[in-house]
């Protein structure tokens, strides 16, 4: 089956929102073996909806719409869909009730034009939202299968998985030919990963199996994809690249969960060896432990942070002499290893991790210029430091510091001798 998704709304085009519905639609369908031929996004204009529906029918078998099917002048996706397929709107009762019951429940009046999300395409079969208030809908236009659905991206992916799916997987069956499989690194660069690490692999890309690279702030996602006659096939052409991956570059491979990310990965590392963690920050101003506490359960690991952005309460708080700071200063190596240590104490944590840093745009000497970040590592088995040099950009810089302090972590315990992007470490 071939696909083109269709994302509706003025305020995707114009940037108001990012369109995050066409990126999910985009890796879901294909991880259920449906080929994706087109995506397309366009503002709320009947015309160029029509248009493109029209377009996309001549390359797809199935159009996934998302969008405009809210209660306000604007949103006419139901309207231009009821004209599309040769409908009238009527009122599907289930989703009235539903909708009523819904604000009494709340106790908000219901206005008019919630009511009138209950109108949908007598061409439509009704994909009902328990959600939302606006349902989906499910079309065949000659030879094309056209699904309807709120922007919403939670209301979208519920009636995706739970509505949608199971009538393609009907059709088309659930097996299909196509298989995936991920491999998400953290601390190294894309090229880095591709020429220094994994080498050539030109004789492993053979048979329909390819690789492709996907940097994200952290690290490198690796996607590789392969094809064949059942699902069986496909995945055991992918062995030989997965264990030439695994062995030149296994130390940047926190994960190969497909939805998965590394604070999620170092929780689990982190229950797995039954130790807890504290954080020391600075530079980072309370993010890292902003994304430790992301993680569903890290009350069983985590114990908390000391955000000691100023001078004063480093040393209040964490006991850094002011000598220290007098003669290092605050970004320094001795100031982290001492942050580190301090917090682990202090919390009685078996971890302790610190971030101290120049984050931009200005600040920066010569000596120490912007993205200048040192970080702090103290266990009861060994105390270090590490320094890292990133970028101007302060939003960058906060968040690559949070995540390198998680991967730093993640080495240390897995007992990686490489640290993140080969920075130098400082043994005490």
């Amino acid at each position: 089956m071939r696909a083109s998704i269709l994302t509706i709304g003025n305020e995707l085009l114009i940037g108001d929102i990012i369109n995050t519905n066409a990126a999910w639609l985009g890796t879901f369908l294909t991880l259920h073996h449906i080929e994706m031929v087109r995506s397309v996004t366009v503002g709320d204009s009947e015309a160029e909806i029509v248009h493109m529906l029209k377009d996309c029918s001549k390359v797809s078998d199935l159009i996934i719409i998302t969008g405009g099917l809210g209660p306000t002048h604007d949103d006419i996706t139901k309207h231009t869909l009821a004209s599309f397929t040769g409908g009238k709107l009527i009122e599907h009762t289930p989703t009235r009730d539903f909708i009523v019951k819904n604000f009494e429940k709340r106790g908000i009046p219901v206005s008019p034009s919630n009511l009138l999300q209950a109108q949908v395409p007598d061409t439509c079969e009704v994909l009902f939202n328990t959600h939302g208030t606006a349902p989906g809908m499910w079309f065949k236009k000659d030879d094309t299968i056209l699904v309807s659905l709120p922007g919403v991206p939670s209301e979208m992916k519920h009636l995706m998985e739970k509505e949608v799916w199971p009538k393609l997987a009907e059709q088309i069956g659930a097996n299909g030919t196509l298989y995936r499989h991920y491999l998400h690194t953290a601390g190294v660069g894309e090229s880095t990963l591709s020429d220094l690490e994994i080498g050539d692999i030109s004789h492993l890309l053979v048979n329909g199996v390819t690789l492709a690279f996907l940097p994200h702030t952290h690290g490198v996602t690796m996607r590789i994809n392969s094809t064949g006659k059942s699902d069986e096939e496909a995945r055991a052409k992918t062995k030989p690249l997965l264990e030439h991956i695994r062995k030149k570059a296994g130390q940047h491979i926190f994960s190969e969960l497909y939805d998965d990310d590394l604070p999620r990965a170092f929780g689990r590392l982190m229950t797995e060896k039954k130790l807890t963690v504290a954080a020391a920050e600075s530079c980072t101003g309370g993010l890292l432990g902003s994304k430790i506490t992301d993680v569903p359960g890290s009350s069983r690991w985590y114990n908390g942070s000391i955000t000691a952005y100023q001078n004063e309460l480093k040393t209040k708080l964490l006991n850094v002499p002011e000598s220290v700071l007098k003669a290092h200063g605050a970004v320094s190596k001795e100031t982290a290893l001492i942050m580190a240590r301090e917090v682990a104490k202090q919390t009685g944590s078996d971890i302790g991790i610190s971030t101290t840093g120049i984050a931009g745009p200005d600040g920066g000497t010569d000596e120490k210029p912007v993205g200048l970040v040192w970080f702090g590592f103290w266990s009861a088995e060994r105390h270090f430091a590490m320094k890292a040099q990133f970028f101007k950009n302060r939003i960058t810089n906060k968040e690559r510091t949070a995540l390198v302090a998680l991967d730093l972590m993640r080495r240390a315990l897995s007992d990686i001798e490489s640290m993140p992007y080969n920075a130098p470490v400082f043994n005490v």
